[in-house]
């Protein structure tokens, strides 16, 4: 762009001279005319061109103090927010876009301790929640503190119910879009999604289709790593497992399949290499998948989560669509209805994400019951909220430290957590103290 000064310039040396020229010159060829005219106007474009990037480079630098102030508002908004909603409770702010809140709520004048915390992945987009074992097979238990620990995680909450003589996890479970295990009784589960730079979540009863292809037929599988409900189940197990299968049922079979192809079948357990499956089930389906030449085991996930990056079970729903929903019975989850320590999360669809455990079992703190805890996850926004593993599995840990009074003190040794990190993606993330 010209300013005025540059105008006038080319006016005083062009213009004039050019009005002055014509008049003194009517006679002259105008071709010629021609010629130097568009030599004056290729001067004032190429002028007009030079002087643009001045102006495009003040444009990236608008965008860029843009993107800050909105980093910068976001931040200070979610304080804002977190300090109006608990004002009266200890808070703390471990990083951006993260909050602990300590507090006391009395019900029926008896007194209950409470740690939150809180955190939008829109104000800080380097936080990435997921679930994690406590080692590399299923059939292992370490403390919340120490898986949290291996895994450099600012905040850990203890994740799923889990098999209490081995510490395989008792439900859903896929980490890195990768599933360890399947879901029981059609509990309720949450799915966590990483798309374009956006984390967001889902709440809903977990269902896999698990199936063993071969050329000529297709049979259900009923579920992945997880103890025998039924003695009909067609069951898999891996490597992620253990070193051996389970024992198959009375009259059944166990069938080693590697690369795809059936290679022995045994009446008892089967060792497991990595990459190997294990199929138990009765001797006639075993028997009948035996004789194939090529079996694939093929397993898909509802549509709704299909392309999920992270799932974990537990139950019962507290809070579905912003309303209280207490679904124990029909997750078969009876036994843990009554004044409890206790471990839930629950998210809004703003990338809010809320997790939470109750002390219990003492007397400055007597524990919630399940509608008790559902109705507190409903009263901090909570449009979704679940139960998770609870007693004396509740723990919740927060850079370096467990925070809540647990009832063994660290809280006993877990299956898996929750786990959340703050990443390094060269973002540069504004704080405000």
């Amino acid at each position: 762009m010209i300013n005025s000064p540059q105008k006038d310039y080319y006016i005083d040396s062009y213009g004039i001279n050019l009005v002055n020229y014509a008049i003194k010159n009517k006679n002259r060829n105008k071709n010629i005319d021609a010629v130097i005219i568009t030599v004056i106007l290729t001067m004032l474009t190429a002028c007009f061109i030079i002087s643009k990037p001045i102006f495009a480079n003040s444009d990236v630098d608008i965008i860029k103090q843009s993107d800050t102030g909105k980093e910068i508002y976001l931040e200070k908004n979610f304080k804002e927010n977190i300090k109006n909603k608990y004002a009266g409770s200890y808070i703390n702010f471990p990083t951006t876009g993260v909050a602990h809140i300590k507090k006391i709520k009395y019900i029926n004048s008896k007194p209950i301790k409470i740690n939150i915390v809180e955190l939008n992945t829109n104000a800080n987009p380097n936080l990435k929640i997921k679930p994690q074992i406590a080692s590399y097979k299923l059939n292992a238990k370490t403390t919340v503190r120490k898986i949290a620990q291996k895994e450099n995680s600012l905040v850990a909450i203890n994740g799923s119910f889990f098999k209490p003589q081995t510490g395989v996890p008792l439900g859903a479970l896929m980490i890195n879009k990768e599933v360890m295990t399947g879901p029981i009784y059609n509990r309720v589960g949450i799915a966590i999604f990483e798309e374009n730079d956006r984390t967001y979540f889902k709440m809903l009863n977990v269902d896999f289709d698990i199936s063993a292809i071969t050329p000529n037929f297709k049979v259900k599988v009923d579920n992945i790593n997880q103890p025998r409900m039924l003695s009909t189940h067609l069951l898999m197990y891996n490597s992620l497992w253990g070193k051996i299968s389970p024992p198959p049922p009375q009259n059944g079979y166990n069938m080693l399949i590697r690369n795809n192809k059936p290679e022995k079948i045994s009446a008892n357990p089967i060792e497991i290499s990595n990459g190997d499956t294990v199929l138990q089930g009765s001797k006639e389906i075993i028997s009948k998948l035996g004789k194939e030449n090529y079996i694939n085991i093929d397993i898909k996930l509802q549509d709704e989560i299909k392309n999920a990056k992270h799932i974990i079970g537990a139950g019962p729903y507290l809070v579905k669509n912003s309303q209280i929903y207490v679904d124990y019975k029909e997750q078969k989850l009876q036994a843990i209805s009554g004044k409890n320590p206790r471990s839930a999360v629950g998210f809004k669809n703003d990338g809010t994400f809320i997790i939470v455990t109750i002390d219990g079992r003492e007397k400055q703190s007597v524990g919630m019951t399940l509608f008790e805890l559902a109705k507190f996850m409903k009263s901090i926004g909570c449009e979704y909220a679940m139960n998770f593993d609870g007693g004396s599995s509740s723990a919740m840990y927060i850079k370096g430290a467990i925070v809540n009074d647990a009832v063994n003190k660290e809280g006993i040794a877990v299956s898996n957590a929750l786990v959340i990190n703050e990443i390094d993606n060269n973002l540069k993330i504004s704080s405000l103290n």
